[in-house]
């Protein structure tokens, strides 16, 4: 059974991110492996903050790549292929 879209493809991308960045940052540790968890953080430096008087509105945007993490983008698109 094929299952195919752009929502599985998302999801695949997402996930593999995830687990990709989770093994990035545990294999990181290791000196020989120390290279997955090379990466560049986009983003703002700090959040901006909107006091209205009621409430408060925080906006802030961080991405990070790393080297694990385009592994795992690459893993996921792999799957959806696959699929």
């Amino acid at each position: 059974m094929k299952i195919r879209g752009n929502f599985t493809l998302a999801l695949l991308i997402m996930a593999g991110i995830v687990i990709g960045t989770l093994i990035g940052n545990v294999l990181g540790q290791m000196p020989p492996l120390d290279w997955l968890a090379y990466g560049i953080n986009f983003g703002m430096p700090e959040p901006w903050v909107l006091n209205l008087g009621v409430m408060t509105v925080t906006f802030g945007v961080s991405i990070n790549f790393t080297v694990a993490s385009i592994f795992g983008v690459i893993l996921g698109i792999i799957v959806y292929k696959k699929l």
